[in-house]
């Protein structure tokens, strides 16, 4: 057999043909032909669908046919033969039986037979290929010359293109016939010969030719002869030269071109129809100008896209005949009535490019921009003009034909109804308002174009400014509501919906307007643009019926435009305090106050209905939205406060949720159309109102208000829902909602609704996906990494969102106060954890072998855990809620036991690891405290050498001597003279608060060291007592101290173990003795007894409402150790201070669920300190450091988050000693307010570090881990008096009243 059947060749290449097209990419891909030999031969080892492939099952079986008896029969020899000897050697058999089938004869022809086939099924499927190559060649051949064939026949029409060609070359001797038959004097029939012939020339060749100067003429006069196929031809000769000639040749085809046209238009047989009689554009006079108008429009909006490849002379030349063509004016226009002069070719051209696309494609580039507008400036100025007076011209218009507006409309609505041959007066002339308007809008967007204003024109005093034009279209975008009004139904549907219509032009303008910084500074960040865009709604709060003209769409469009301005921060300040402060300074509301009075109104269904209907979901929705970008920030919602907007949200969405309810579900099979579409309306405001309430938790008190709402369950449910989806916040946000959940996250009410919404369990998860089990879509081709960091990148994100989520001790204590470990005995490898008391237990608490199988990557696991220890340990709180809980100290110290060396040379050397290092880290700083220069940390790298980490590790307290600094001595200071006399004469002087006050400031500045010590609590005693003697001074009622019942209180182990560090901390600084601790224990008693007795009761599911102050009282700490430990003095002092305002936000327990808060306030368990003082200085550092806000913003943290926590432990652990005092004295002696100055302050000391660690990504853990170096508040108390004078009256008059 040396040759397969025919009928297995037909076969063969269908299959063979399949597994060709299945690997076409791979082999057309090779760089060789080697490679592709390559790729075939390997094919099985690399495609994983090869023994799919149909060629190869049959290639397959046929073999198993040929050969397969031929194996059988030596497989038994073999195995017969060598059975025993082969044993488990299987390897050997199939090598043998293999050599033995490929010597037989049958295999050799097997593979003679199917070679031979193989060879006539390939050669027949090149043979295929190459026919049904040449088939498409012919059949594309015939397709281009049936193509050119139309379009011959098309003669150029309206809807052909206008860039196809033909070529038959000639010679200059033909070319010179031509030219001579093309002399206007010759016959008609001659002439169109000629210019056929001329047709199918190269253009290229004719443009060269010897007599092309006077060939142009020619064409010229063939243009403008009345035969209409003369004027087709010369304009198809037109058409091919821009299609395929040099630039040179371009050039001068578009310019002779535009020439004609311009002398059609100037000469005096000019037949162009006059504006009153308008355009009937079956006319053969006018199809030849609108064909040739055309011709020009197609190449201006294509030539921008190549003539940056040409010398600029050829864009310039293009550019002036454009502009020269349309500054043309007739003598007729001039006449005394307007609507006899003849038509422009202005007009021609708005009819063609109705939007000026030409113009804008011209004016993206700055190479050709600069040409435009220097032309515009210097020569054709008088092109704006006419735009401007033609926008006049309408507006004014509209103003007198108040009866006649339906033109617009109806020719709008006609217009759809089948294609139009007649345009009116009256619709020219809307069309020329279309078409200068875009060319206005588009040249407001740059610099030069702004200057061309003001324009003057003739018949008006005054020129026309810039901001004259835009009011006016604003104007005219409110005037065309009454066209709206008087249409009938559908065409109001056309008005509203179509791009053409006056109030969609104007507001496609401002949004580009809009859309470029420096565009809408100059353009509409003015008070008369904000105030003529809230002409309807400033006049209806003045006037209930002036709204009910209004057309509700274009409402919504000027909240659109006002949204964007708002989004901006010179928008913004615009909205809320005009320009240089002009509502402040006129008492007259600001738009933002009119903006927030009339959605309020909208909301509560005080508004009159809009054209017969009540305010739509749509309309609502956008003026929420304006609301939304003032009142998603600090400076916004202070203006807004007042009108309680989050209240009536609430009620509109509490309302839409029980019409959702009511409303029955839609059942297949009953007309229920009706009512899906109502359920439907509902969902859409409900989400609406709710995505809008949810907004309020962008700032501090925003927070606040929406926890008062009882909706803030179901606004991070939607967050949660929506941030899964990775949606953005809205159109105008940058970024998404990770600074929302941070900020949501920084409170207890926040904490919990993120816990019950999933978030945390998804953050858990998702984290654990990464550590431990991978990305199961990733193809293992090559081994993972690994990690060389503590925090690998791949889960950098999951432990940033773990570190704001557990920023706060209040969110801390809600998911895990109170809360065992699981301890379990067995943990199962699918077995994930849910809640963050399972991540510490799994990652964090490794006190079990169990624990440890349970991980596939211990190390890397085990490490992210310690790092987000060592980051939530450095709030004092929740470090002693760990320590307290769970015994962490203990664990760490048994781990460090454990990881030593088992050799008999140094048996018990600690092995140094990663793990090791970290721990001990932690284990230092857990016991340590001060400030930058008061404490030594350990690093955590190592070092090159023989001693990689020459700090010594340890496996129990106290720590090694290496770590401890020496202790300090008590500060013994001499009185300043000026200053103890000040306190001496106290009794004496009735001008004594303010001349002290001036003479700290000028100590704190000149000789801040003095004021530490026994002075400082001298000063604060006498400061304090004064303030508390004066009633108008005293804003709470003081206590009565008394030792009754003090005993038998107990403190929480929290406050037990707060007590050692500051007993440690004291002794250190020399100001303790060693038996302070149960001095400093009954001191925390009676403040603990105050605290409870002006606390109210609360039925609250939160845990940290459930009693008494959760944390330790780190205030009452710092007081102690200010009066060198002295209890009774301390007690006294805090009696005193009780009284006054400053002790609301320098002594957290003091308004803990306090009866001196309102109830709603108590109850939300969000402290005064996050509510105003966090919420100020996020204000005041928007305004103060910009750059620092940005980078906060920028790394999804918040500046309220870490101000919470240096406020809420007195600054321990990031200031020296002697700087915490001068912090309590700066607040308690100059103002409550100055605790927001030293925040302030302390970041902008902080600035350069802060936009350091934003681009390295790590800017939490910098700021929690880190202490403060080189910060003196005496450095920075220049800049807090600049503050005082700026903000104070804002500031304090909020701090006062917490109390309502």
């Amino acid at each position: 057999m040396s040759h397969l059947p025919n009928k297995v060749e037909a076969e063969l290449q269908p299959l063979l043909g399949q597994l060709l097209k299945s690997i076409k990419e791979r082999i057309s891909g090779a760089p060789s032909v080697e490679c592709a030999e390559e790729i075939l031969l390997h094919l099985e080892e690399t495609d994983e669908n090869f023994h799919n492939y149909e060629l190869v099952k049959y290639l397959r079986n046929y073999i198993d046919t040929a050969l397969g008896s031929v194996i059988e029969e030596e497989t038994e020899k073999c195995t017969s033969a060598e059975g025993r000897s082969l044993g488990s050697g299987q390897d050997t058999l199939v090598q043998q039986v293999t050599r033995k089938t490929r010597e037989s004869e049958e295999y050799k022809e097997m593979m003679r037979s199917l070679k031979n086939t193989m060879l006539v099924v390939v050669e027949s499927l090149i043979n295929k290929f190459e026919e049904d190559k040449l088939k498409k060649e012919e059949l594309h051949k015939k397709k281009t010359h049936e193509q050119h064939t139309s379009y011959c026949m098309d003669s150029c029409s309206d809807s052909g293109s206008s860039f196809n060609q033909s070529y038959t070359f000639m010679n200059q001797e033909q070319l010179q016939i031509i030219v001579g038959k093309l002399d206007p004097s010759q016959p008609k029939e001659i002439r169109r010969e000629a210019l056929q012939s001329l047709c199918c020339a190269p253009p290229s060749d004719v443009l060269n030719c010897e007599c092309w100067i006077t060939l142009r003429k020619h064409l010229v006069a063939a243009l403008s002869d009345p035969d209409p196929i003369l004027s087709d031809r010369s304009l198809r000769f037109y058409a091919k030269t821009f299609s395929s000639s040099t630039f040179s040749a371009t050039r001068e085809t578009y310019t002779s071109l535009a020439k004609h046209l311009e002398s059609c238009f100037t000469s005096q047989q000019s037949s162009v129809p006059t504006l009153s009689a308008g355009m009937d554009i079956t006319n053969p006079d006018v199809v030849r100008l609108l064909k040739k108008f055309r011709l020009l429009n197609e190449f201006q909006k294509e030539v921008p896209s190549f003539w940056i490849r040409h010398p600029e002379k050829f864009m310039e030349e293009i550019v002036e005949s454009t502009l020269s063509l349309l500054s043309v004016t007739h003598e007729q226009s001039f006449r005394a009535e307007s609507s006899h002069r003849v038509l422009k070719p202005v007009y021609f051209l708005a009819l063609l490019d109705t939007k000026a696309s030409w113009f804008n494609k011209w004016m993206h580039g700055y190479y050709s921009r600069t040409v435009v507008l220097r032309l515009l400036e210097n020569k054709y100025k008088s092109l704006i003009t006419a735009a401007v007076r033609q926008c006049l011209d309408y507006y004014d218009s509209k103003n007198v034909e108040d009866d006649d507006t339906d033109n617009l409309c109806t020719m709008r609505y006609h217009r759809t109804n089948g294609r139009r041959t007649y345009y009116t007066g009256h619709d020219l002339q809307y069309i020329y308002f279309v078409h200068s308007l875009c060319l206005l809008g588009r040249l407001l967007m740059y610099t030069d174009g702004r200057k061309l204003f003001p324009i003057k024109l003739k018949n008006r005093k005054e020129p026309v400014a810039l901001m004259d034009l835009l009011v006016l279209l604003i104007q005219m975008m409110h005037q065309n509501q009454k066209s709206a009004q008087n249409a009938n139904t559908t065409q109001r549907v056309f008005f509203l919906s179509d791009s053409f219509a006056p109030a969609n032009l104007v507001m496609e303008v401002l949004r580009m307007l809009c859309g470029r910084k420096e565009c809408a500074t100059e353009c509409l960040y003015r008070n008369i643009i904000i105030d003529s865009l809230l002409f309807p709604i400033s006049t209806w709060l003045k006037d209930d019926q002036m709204l009910v003209t209004c057309v509700e769409t274009v409402l919504i469009n000027t909240a659109d435009i006002l949204a964007r301005i708002a989004s901006t921060d010179r928008g913004l300040s615009l909205l809320l305090f005009g320009e240089n402060n002009k509502y402040a300074a006129s008492n007259c509301p600001s738009a933002a106050q009119l903006i927030a009075e009339f959605t309020k109104r909208l909301l509560d269904g005080e508004a009159p209905p809009l054209a017969s209907t009540e305010p739509s979901t749509a309309l609502k929705g956008a003026f929420i939205f304006v609301c939304r970008q003032m009142y998603n920030t600090c400076e916004g919602l202070d203006v807004l406060m007042p009108y309680g907007l989050h209240e009536s949200i609430s009620k509109a969405w509490k309302k839409a949720c029980s019409l959702s309810e009511r409303t029955p579900t839609p059942v297949a099979g009953n007309e229920s159309g009706a009512t899906a579409q109502e359920l439907q309306n509902t969902m859409v405001l409900e989400e609406m109102l709710l995505d809008n309430l949810l907004n309020f938790a962008a700032t501090p008190k925003g927070l606040l208000l929406l926890q008062q709402t009882g909706a803030i369950n179901e606004c991070v449910v939607y967050m949660f829902s929506r941030f899964t989806k990775k949606l953005q916040v809205s159109k105008c946000e940058k970024f998404g909602y990770g600074v929302m959940v941070t900020q949501v996250a920084a409170t207890a009410p926040g904490i919990v609704a993120l816990q019950s919404s999933g978030f945390i369990k998804a953050l858990v998860m998702e984290l654990w996906s990464v550590l431990e089990c991978g990305r199961d879509d990733a193809r293992m081709i090559n081994p993972k990494p690994t990690p060389v960091e503590p925090i690998d990148r791949s889960c950098q994100k999951s432990f940033l969102a773990l570190v704001n989520l557990l920023s706060s001790f209040y969110a801390v204590y809600e998911l895990i106060g109170n809360m065992p470990l699981p301890n379990k005995s067995a943990y199962s490898l699918r077995e994930v954890p849910t809640s963050i008391v399972d991540l510490i237990d799994r990652l964090i608490i490794m006190n079990s072998n169990a624990k440890i199988h349970s991980l596939f990557n211990y190390e890397h696991s085990h490490m992210f855990g310690v790092r987000l220890l060592s980051v939530m340990c450095c709030n004092l709180d929740i470090l002693l809620l760990l320590e307290s809980q769970y015994h962490v100290s203990e664990i760490l110290l048994n781990a460090q036991k454990e990881n030593v060396r088992e050799s008999l040379e140094n048996p018990g050397d600690f092995i140094i690891d990663g793990l090791s290092v970290e721990r001990n880290q932690i284990l230092v700083r857990m016991n340590l405290i001060g400030g930058p220069s008061e404490r030594v940390l350990p690093p955590r790298v190592l070092q090159k050498g023989n001693d990689p980490y020459r700090w010594p590790l340890f496996s129990s307290y106290p720590l090694p001597k290496c770590y401890l600094r020496e202790p300090l001595k008590k500060p013994s200071v001499k009185q300043d003279n000026e200053l103890s006399k000040l306190l001496k004469n106290l009794e004496l002087q009735t001008d004594w608060l303010e001349s002290c006050k001036k003479q700290f400031c000028r100590i704190m500045k000149s000789k801040p060291d003095i004021i530490k010590g026994s002075i400082l609590a001298e000063l604060l005693e006498k400061f304090v007592g004064h303030f508390a003697d004066n009633p108008s001074d005293c804003f709470f009622r003081s206590y009565e101290v008394s030792d009754s019942g003090v005993k038998r209180l107990s403190l929480s182990p929290i406050q037990h173990l707060g007590i050692k560090i500051v007993v440690r901390y004291g002794k250190f600084l020399g100001l303790l003795k060693d038996d302070s601790d149960q001095e400093l224990a009954n001191l925390l008693k009676h403040c603990e007894r105050f605290v409870k007795q002006q606390q109210i009761t609360i039925s609250s599911s939160l845990h940290c409402l459930q009693g008494g102050y959760v944390g330790h009282d780190w205030f009452a700490s710092t007081a102690f150790l200010i009066m060198s430990g002295d209890g009774e003095r301390t007690l006294r002092f805090l009696q005193q201070f009780s009284s006054l305002l400053v002790s609301a936000f320098l002594w957290l327990p003091r308004l803990h669920a306090s009866i001196h808060l309102s109830v709603q306030n108590a109850e939300s368990g969000i402290h005064p300190v996050y509510s105003c003082t966090a919420y100020y200085i996020e204000m005041l550092l928007k305004i103060e450091v910009p750059l620092v806000f940005s980078a906060f913003r920028m790394s999804g943290f918040t500046p309220s988050q870490i101000c919470q926590h240096w406020l809420s432990q007195c600054f321990w652990n990031y200031l020296n000693w002697t700087e915490i005092g001068h912090y309590i004295a700066v607040c308690s002696i100059l103002g409550p307010d100055y605790q927001v100055y030293m925040c302030i302050a302390l970041l902008k000391h902080l600035e350069q570090e802060i936009l350091h660690h934003m681009q390295t990504q790590d800017l939490q853990v910098f700021l929690k881990e880190e202490a403060i170096h080189g910060f003196q508040v005496s450095s920075y108390l220049d800049f807090m008096e600049n503050l005082e004078h700026s903000y104070r009256v804002t500031i304090l008059t909020e701090m006062e009243n917490i109390k309502s």
